[in-house]
């Protein structure tokens, strides 16, 4: 499919060492379209003593994101992407793995010679709800009204497409009327 000069596809990527949740819209003159979205599921992780994913399974696990990627960016060909950084969690370990995934993720759209775009969470809920402290059920919301999808999206899909929807909106959405005169109280205008 060839998409004209007016028309973005943005592959929307919410990096998970488990669960990579991918969503995939088209823009046109400020109107969104939902095309895809689905998740790339790794095996699951054996536990250390300490409870922490062992790493020695690590190099499959983001083979498995890497190659889940290619495919859909092979299969529905998008022009830009959209990826939720990494935030310092407590946990060191799990935030260098987190960034592992996010990595693989960078890398399936840079070798595809992608324009990559990065969005911390607040920026992404900020965007698609108006308020950058939204719980996970507003922003599977407000991604399902903003794509008019006939039912909710996983969580994960959710933080794709709205890493997406993120990024078709210039990193702004919603959050742009708070600052043109318009009140957002709970991801609505008032």
């Amino acid at each position: 499919m060839r998409l004209d000069e007016y028309m973005q596809r943005i592959l929307g990527i919410d990096p998970g060492l488990r669960v990579t949740g991918f969503g995939v819209i088209e823009t046109e003159e400020g109107k969104l379209r939902y095309v895809t979205s689905g998740v790339i599921k790794t095996a699951s992780a054996k536990q250390s003593p300490a409870g922490e994913p062992e790493t020695e399974a690590l190099p499959a696990r983001l083979k498995v994101i890497l190659d889940g990627l290619f495919e859909v960016i092979a299969s529905y060909q998008p022009t830009q992407v959209a990826i939720e950084k990494v935030f310092v969690n407590v946990n060191p370990q799990s935030t260098l793995l987190l960034g592992q995934a996010r990595g693989a993720a960078i890398s399936a759209a840079v070798i595809r010679q992608l324009p990559v775009a990065e969005y911390t969470a607040l920026q992404v809920k900020q965007s698609v709800v108006g308020n950058g402290h939204a719980q996970k059920e507003q922003v599977q919301e407000m991604v399902k009204r903003l794509l008019k999808l006939p039912a909710t999206p996983s969580p994960d899909s959710a933080d794709a497409l709205a890493c997406a929807i993120c990024h078709a909106h210039g990193g702004q959405g919603l959050g742009a009327y708070a600052t043109t005169g318009f009140r957002v109280r709970n991801g609505r205008l008032i």
